[in-house]
């Protein structure tokens, strides 16, 4: 209810800092407390005749009420209300104490109130002034004293004790009020010091999470240029290693055909020892060749692929109708492994969602990745139909698409072998492969990877179970 009095009287839309209003609230609420205090001593001074107290405490009444709704209508500011408060409230004690004794009335120790309220409501500098006005006050109270010009006591003598009493029990209290009012302000500010240093808590744990994330990014960065240089390296060197093995193959691949067209009785002259001799170092001549040239076609199957890999030149995206690009290349990798092994068995499952229409993304690459993916799917299935050559399980591959908000998403599941948990986190990592020797070049999933995630701005996810199978998860911004 208070409260609701002291907001009554501020100004309406009164605008200022926490410190301001709180000091505005403070000076309004010892406006009207220092009213009610009057109040009760123009009734003590009514009761004990003293009629010199009376208009005073009336004239002190009405000014400290008067005092709140000028500052409420705007007639003066916040400092002019506190100013001219203290000055009506010490002129009411010093004219009181002239008409009370003079240096020996009761309220004179009611002056020392005005620099404590002076600092309380003003400042340091409203307190100075006032402590400067109480001094002068008090020296001129004792000279009029020494010299014996006061004026006399007018409060009766049979009230003069219960008098004394209730000055000093209203001394008292208003001593108890400020001490509350400074208790309060004591509070506040630690309020305010817990506040700050709750807000300077949080910007330094702010500013230590800035200077990871910028340390993270440094880092990223630095990685970065250290993969694109590795990049550049790893191209340099495969394009070296690309000369030379051409001359292998090249040369190996002609020793072999000269081999086969060197006619079949070129040596039936020599000796049967000799002959059989040379017929055995041909045919291993022969078998050398073959595995050269087949192993020189896996090593530039390598090297071609460290040049995508390393390949960082701009692509052009284009709307592509992401459906029939996957439905393509999942014909063309089932055709091409089903021509190389007839007796290749899989059950293909498509369920292709009409909505996700054109995708932009670049077609080459993309289909790269499926190509990729189809084909160790179909090889997952296969080596787990090698398990069950009695029967009893069917390969299936299933691919789906879907549109989510804002991306579409494209799956491709199969029944296969699947893999543990420790394979599953290496499988993107260059020239790590889950392949016999001589049959994967371990770049396959890490290029897909670039593809989608650097090249495209998606989502490569994997999940897999041992025994069970395999799911590959693309998503493409849609």
């Amino acid at each position: 209810m208070f409260s609701r009095l002291t907001d009554f009287f501020l100004p309406a839309g009164f605008q200022g800092s926490a410190n301001e209003l709180r000091q505005v609230r403070i000076t309004i609420n010892t406006v009207l407390l220092t009213s009610a205090f009057s109040f009760n001593f123009l009734l003590l001074c009514w009761w004990a005749g003293f009629w010199p107290g009376v208009y005073l405490m009336l004239f002190n009444v009405v000014t400290f009420l008067v005092l709140p709704f000028g500052f409420r209508h705007r007639l003066f500011s916040a400092v002019a209300f506190g100013y001219i408060y203290l000055t009506v409230g010490y002129l009411g004690v010093f004219v009181n104490c002239l008409y009370q004794g003079g240096y020996y009335a009761a309220t004179t120790s009611w002056l020392v109130l005005c620099p404590v309220a002076g600092t309380f409501l003003l400042g340091r500098r409203g307190g100075l002034i006032f402590f400067v006005v109480t001094l002068l006050s008090v020296g001129v109270l004792w000279e009029l004293e020494r010299r014996g010009i006061h004026l006399p006591n007018s409060v009766p003598a049979e009230h003069a004790l219960f008098w004394h009493f209730d000055i000093l029990l209203g001394l008292m209290l208003i001593l108890g009020v400020v001490a509350m009012v400074f208790d309060q302000v004591n509070a506040n500010t630690l309020r305010l010091l817990t506040e700050k240093n709750d807000l300077l808590s949080l910007r330094t744990h702010q500013l230590e999470h800035s200077i990871a994330t910028l340390k993270a990014t440094q880092q990223q960065l630095v990685h970065s240029e250290n993969m694109a240089s590795l990049g550049e390296l790893t191209a340099g060197i495969a394009h070296e290693i690309q000369n030379p093995l051409n001359f292998v193959n090249n040369f190996s691949e002609g020793s072999c055909e000269l081999l086969k067209e060197l006619p079949a009785n070129t040596f039936d002259d020599l000796a049967p020892p000799e002959k059989a001799r040379v017929d055995e170092l041909l045919a291993r001549l022969n078998r050398n060749l073959t595995l050269i040239t087949r192993h020189g076609q896996r090593v530039d199957s390598i090297v071609r692929n460290m040049l995508q890999h390393a390949h960082t030149g701009p692509r052009e995206p284009m709307p592509t109708d992401l459906n029939r690009l996957a439905a393509e290349y999942l014909h063309l990798t089932y055709s091409g492994l089903r021509a190389k092994d007839p007796g290749l068995r899989v059950d293909i499952q498509t369920d292709f969602d009409p909505l996700v229409g054109q995708v932009s993304v670049v077609p080459a690459d993309l289909g790269r990745v499926l190509l990729n993916l189809f084909n160790n799917a179909i090889y997952a299935t296969a080596e787990k139909q090698k398990q069950f050559a009695a029967g009893g399980y069917q390969a299936r591959i299933r691919v789906s698409s879907h549109r989510r908000a804002g991306q579409v998403e494209l799956r491709v599941e199969d029944n296969g072998c699947g893999m543990p948990e420790a394979v599953r986190q290496k499988i993107f990592q260059p020239f790590f492969t889950t392949k016999p020797a001589g049959t994967g070049t371990g770049l396959g999933l890490s290029l897909s990877h670039d593809i989608v995630v650097k090249g495209h701005g998606g989502q490569f996810l994997v999940s897999s179970r041992e025994g069970e199978g395999t799911e590959f998860q693309l998503l493409l911004p849609g």
